[in-house]
């Protein structure tokens, strides 16, 4: 395209004209734009890929607040000086040899000059908002004083250049999170690096440090997460992971690589050096522990009086000791097991209960059966007694009829009461309205009138035939 003209850039700025606030000018081959000088409301504008010199055509757009002009050919960053609101500047992969041009943008906060010729940083007091610095692939040899007073720079990037010594060059940035160094001739880590406290990434590979010494600094980087050391001759020593961990708890990430990958192998070796288990609280030994473990069971098995006991509380509650405070949990597997085992248990328990009850239920319900039958069974031969009665029931000849049917009214023992109402005698046994005695007649009862009438005599002496037993009462009232 070569030369922008007003129309092309108004059309590229679609409906906004001359008025837009942002415009897309990339990749068009462009060596001069010096129709944007009436774009003055042009707040973002995008130059890269193209084929510009220089840019002092753009001096005129005050209101810029994001450039970019990367990959072209530029040789100086001419005609940017007076762009006072400019936050964002990318002029990576151009031709420049010197970034004086910047000092002047007080509210720029990201420079990235990455890629150009430039040998030395100019002092960048003025860039109090200045957040990131990219200078990578730049043949830089010291940074020297540029930095003392950037206390806003978080990301700094100087990697692929000439830088040889740090020194306190950075003291100053107490705000740093991320730097970048690699692929430099640095052979020692300062101990300035220790005011830099809250840097979270720390690239240093491809460097010449080589003392394991230089690695104690580290220590004072609390929030380190991420550090590169590859490419140095102290990363070829075997203890460096295990220094490095020492001396930084929070390290996350040692030369690319998890830090729990690299560790394996401290692990192995912590376990054979005494003095760092006993450094170590959390190390413990785990033949010692089984040791313990085995101990707490025997002596949980001694204090229960009953191994029965022990076994049933080892089953049922998974618990390996008598002590409930620190109990030594069983797998989950013998757990179920040991519920398994004590529920089946307490089924035979209870199914044992049961056939105690039943057993218990079914002897008394036989008890009450066989005491009723014994009832019934004498019941029965009484009665059967009382039928078959010889000489000294209602068959015996010597006691007098009026003895049975007729007892003397004023003799309390055999007074008869209303026939509701009719007592027994200690030995005698109601029949109906009959009274009968079943005493052998020794002695003739006081009171109780003989009858010898002959007629009374041979009535009485049919009563066995005319009755049918004393429940054959019918008889004897013919």
């Amino acid at each position: 395209m070569g030369r922008l003209t007003v129309e092309q850039a108004a059309r590229e700025a679609g409906s906004g004209g001359r008025s837009a606030t942002a415009l897309n000018l990339s990749h068009r081959a462009l060596s001069d734009v010096s129709c944007l000088s009436s774009f003055n409301n042009l707040e973002r504008l995008d130059l890269g890929y193209n084929c510009l010199v220089t840019l002092e055509s753009l001096s005129s757009c005050a209101n810029l607040k994001w450039l970019s002009v990367i990959e072209n050919k530029l040789v100086s960053l001419k005609g940017v000086e007076g762009l006072s609101k400019l936050q964002v500047l990318n002029a990576g992969k151009n031709k420049l040899t010197k970034m004086d041009e910047v000092t002047s943008l007080t509210s720029l906060g990201a420079l990235i000059l990455n890629d150009n010729n430039i040998s030395s940083i100019c002092k960048l007091d003025r860039l109090q908002q200045l957040n990131t610095l990219v200078l990578s692939r730049n043949p830089v040899f010291a940074i020297g004083n540029a930095l003392t007073k950037a206390k806003s720079m978080k990301k700094l990037s100087l990697s692929h250049c000439q830088i040889e010594v740090i020194g306190s060059s950075l003291a100053g940035c107490v705000e740093l999170k991320e730097l970048r160094l690699s692929h430099n001739k640095i052979s020692t880590i300062p101990t300035d690096l220790a005011k830099n406290v809250k840097i979270l990434n720390l690239d240093l590979g491809n460097n010449l440090i080589e003392r394991s010494s230089d690695l104690k600094v580290l220590s004072e980087l609390h929030y380190l997460r991420n550090l590169n050391l590859q490419g140095n001759p102290v990363s070829e020593k075997d203890s460096l992971s295990k220094k490095v961990k020492k001396f930084v708890p929070t390290l996350r990430i040692l030369n690319a690589k998890p830090l729990e990958a690299t560790s394996k192998s401290d692990k192995s070796s912590r376990k054979e050096d005494p003095l760092s288990q006993a450094k170590d609280t959390n190390y413990h030994d785990p033949n010692e522990v089984g040791t313990k473990k085995k101990n707490k069971r025997n002596q949980s098995k001694q204090e229960l009086k009953d191994p029965k006991e022990f076994e049933v509380q080892r089953i049922s509650t998974g618990v390996t000791t008598s002590n409930p405070d620190k109990p030594e949990v069983l797998d989950l597997k013998e757990r179920k097991k040991g519920k398994k085992e004590a529920k089946r248990k307490k089924s035979e328990e209870l199914e044992h209960a049961d056939n105690s009850n039943l057993k218990k239920k079914d002897d008394k319900s036989r008890a009450y059966d066989t005491s009723r039958k014994d009832k019934k069974e004498a019941k029965r031969k009484k009665l059967m007694d009382e039928e078959d009665i010889d000489d000294e029931g209602v068959d015996n000849t010597e006691m007098s009829f009026a003895d049975l049917m007729f007892s003397k009214v004023d003799n309390p023992e055999t007074k008869l009461k209303d026939s509701s109402t009719r007592e027994a005698a200690p030995d005698a046994k109601f029949a109906g309205g009959l009274v009968i005695d079943h005493t052998k007649k020794r002695n003739k009862p006081k009171g109780i009138v003989t009858i010898t009438d002959p007629a009374a005599l041979k009535m009485f002496s049919k009563v066995p035939e005319l009755g049918a037993g004393v429940l054959g009462l019918s008889g004897w009232d013919e």
